[in-house]
């Protein structure tokens, strides 16, 4: 456990450019944090804070306690003179301390910092960096509930390391589903070849956020992803967005214009909506894609451009081919490597770390502090058709935040969406299949945070004499 959480560390530093990352856990008595982990860009696993925490930066301490995360942009904002002179000593520049939490008490921290440069947090970081510190906050209490009980089995390490691993990539996707981590896989497969991608899926699946990981993950990610959206650019000017132009190639034509294609050169090219491609232009695309090869509107000279690229629609590309709108040679050179990207209704175990991903980017644009989440709430989201997708679930969180009056989120879920389902059987048979239905979600989790018992709204030890009642057993190896 303790190689995969450092394996973490690293993935993690060496994707926000920090220049260490530090991992601290509570005394035994509870009352101070001590640095058990370390990563340094340097090689050198000496921590910068040698801790304890509460000794080195009591201010700080004492403000991760009462107010949660904190983010220092550069070390003007630390008033305290002696925790900005042991910082200054330490040659830290700018640091984040988020706070690790179990059953809602502090069990750790974890601490970035740069040594070269101050950095300052932006949101986008901070939503990464809880999402991270809650993964870390799971692995580090396993680490000691093993260790308490003298270590884990083989089998339980393996079950549990991906999750980490999966939660600190560089583009963090909720992962808990079966159907989200069967993309995933196909994702890590394709990612290190040059192979162009096609993803298909219902409108608000987040097509985007997997070509973003496939580019995250690619040897190109450190050049950028160009985004195209086929369907918003009108089919007069989408060649010369493709693939640019010269001065006069038309009337309005001012100057010259450097294509996509050019712009992405050495990167990724996401051409979103390609299903909506004008056929006009798809002859030159097809060519684009094949050759590497783009001339701009007005121009005579061939320009070889080093490009990736990944392709989505929601549209049904054979059927498009078969009704002649879309060209059949286009198709196949797109289709290399399909990938489907499931609805949210196939993914329901994903939806609580969806929540709190968007709570954490609305919470803080609001300037608001969100705590909980309504068990209820979530349940019905769980219940919910949606037919929005992950676009719908974003938008009624956005909508819940702007609501709130409280630390507690209320979420409220559309009625109506629900498909209609014939109703047969008893009271106590409804009661069992629904029981049934929440525990395969939560992979038959009665207890903790998004456990059954929570989702179901009742007490674990009512859902367990309710299990008993109707005869619900867990599976073996479950």
């Amino acid at each position: 456990m303790a190689r995969a959480i450092a394996r973490g560390l690293e993935q993690l530093g060496d994707h926000l450019g920090v220049d260490v990352c530090q991992l601290w856990r509570t005394s035994d008595e509870g009352d101070d944090l001590s640095p058990i982990l370390t990563w340094a860009v340097s090689g050198d696993g000496t921590p910068i804070i040698r801790g304890p925490l509460r000794t080195s930066l009591p201010a700080l301490f004492t403000r991760l306690q009462s107010d949660g995360a904190q983010w220092v942009d550069s070390l003007a904002e630390i008033h305290d003179p002696r925790e900005r002179d042991t910082l200054s000593k330490s040659s830290v520049r700018s640091l984040a301390l988020l706070p690790l939490l179990t059953g809602g008490r502090l069990t750790g921290a974890l601490s970035l910092a740069t040594m070269r440069a101050p950095r300052a947090w932006d949101p986008i970081t901070r939503v990464h960096l809880r999402l991270a510190s809650a993964v870390l906050s799971l692995a580090l209490a396993s680490r000691r509930d093993n260790s308490t009980a003298g270590g884990s089995s083989a089998a339980t390490e393996a079950a549990r390391r991906p999750l980490v691993q999966d939660r600190l990539r560089r583009t963090p996707i909720a992962s808990e589903s079966d159907a989200a981590r069967e993309v995933l896989a196909q994702v890590d497969s394709v990612a290190p070849t040059p192979a162009t991608v096609l993803l298909t899926g219902e409108t608000g699946t987040g097509k985007e956020v997997f070509a973003q990981a496939i580019h995250d993950r690619s040897p190109r990610r450190d050049r950028p992803m160009v985004r195209v959206n086929c369907a918003a650019i009108p089919a007069a000017l989408i060649e010369s967005e493709l693939f640019g132009r010269e001065r006069g190639a038309y009337t309005g034509a001012l100057s010259r214009q450097i294509g996509r294609f050019e712009l992405a050169s050495g990167g990724t090219l996401f051409l979103d909506e390609i299903g909506d491609l004008p056929l006009e232009s798809q002859v030159k695309l097809l060519r684009a894609i094949q050759d590497r090869v783009v001339e701009r509107l007005g121009g005579t000279d061939a320009i070889r451009v080093d490009v990736r690229v990944i392709a989505a629609t929601n549209r049904d590309l054979a059927a498009a081919v078969a009704a002649k709108t879309f060209r059949e040679d286009l198709y196949y050179r797109l289709n290399v490597f399909p990938i489907v990207v499931p609805p949210l209704r196939e993914r329901l175990r994903d939806i609580p770390v969806l929540v709190w991903t968007f709570i954490e980017e609305f919470a803080r644009a609001s300037g608001k502090r969100i705590e909980a989440v309504a068990p209820e709430s979530l349940a019905a989201l769980q219940r919910h058709a949606w037919p929005g997708n992950v676009r719908e679930l974003r938008n009624l969180v956005e909508r819940a935040v702007i609501l709130a009056r409280g630390p507690r989120l209320v979420i409220e879920v559309p009625n109506g969406t629900q498909p209609p389902r014939e109703v047969r059987g008893t009271l106590a048979e409804a009661q069992a299949a629904h029981i049934r239905a929440v525990l395969e979600q939560v992979g038959w989790r009665v207890r903790g945070t998004g456990g059954a018992a929570e989702l179901l709204g009742m007490k674990p030890t009512t859902l367990d004499s309710r299990m008993a009642r109707l005869g619900i057993r867990r599976p073996a190896g479950r």
